[in-house]
């Protein structure tokens, strides 16, 4: 038995009548990353990131990015980029301040999913940092549970058109709209959205 269940847990479970079968759902449960794992998460092309801070405050933000953006160091620990947002860090933030971190893969064409749960570290200066093209920040977890989840409630919908603004390797990523227009004063130093709004000005 692993330790995912608390007593809240189980005072539900035993309401329900579901003890037996989350001792029995608790088997999949595992703290290491097989080949199968790693198979299905290098295909994701986004994650759901769930995050906590000291207060007990959670938060749940949308991660995207290439298919492989987050890909497996070894068998216990996961790395992903943090790349350019809207300059709060609640996420990071909250990884800095507790570690605890719940990853949620979704395949959504094929009706599967996969949850990562365990303790997340960010990195400033890291060695993946020049793998992931425009990354600020390099996120190591250390994984303690992985398991595959339920699929019944999952629509089955297709990617139609991945994002333009993820960054690759071979083009320049174009600046959201949104920072065009938010003012110089309010962007940091080097944003490209700066230049970007000075030559909408010039034309």
């Amino acid at each position: 038995m692993s330790d995912l269940y608390h007593e809240a847990h189980r005072q539900l479970q035993d309401q329900f009548d579901t003890r037996r079968l989350a001792d029995r759902l608790d088997s999949i449960v595992h703290d290491t990353i097989t080949e199968k794992d790693r198979a299905f998460i290098e295909r994701m092309p986004m994650f759901f990131l769930a995050t906590v801070d000291a207060r007990g405050h959670a938060n749940c933000s949308y991660k995207g990015g290439e298919p492989g953006f987050v890909r497996m160091v070894d068998e216990r620990t996961l790395a992903f980029p943090s790349y350019d947002g809207n300059g709060m860090f609640l996420s990071m933030g909250n990884l800095a301040q507790t570690g605890e971190v719940g990853m949620l893969f979704i395949d959504f064409e094929n009706q599967w999913r996969m949850r990562v749960n365990g303790h997340a570290t960010v990195h400033a200066e890291d060695p993946l940092l020049a793998e992931f093209n425009e990354a600020q920040l390099v996120v190591r977890v250390a994984v303690r549970e992985v398991f595959g989840n339920c699929p019944r409630y999952i629509h089955r919908m297709q990617l139609l058109e991945p994002s333009r603004f993820v960054p690759h390797n071979d083009c320049e990523t174009p600046v959201p709209t949104w920072k065009r227009g938010i003012g110089d004063e309010l962007l940091p130093a080097g944003d490209p959205a700066r230049d970007a709004a000075r030559e909408a000005l010039d034309r």
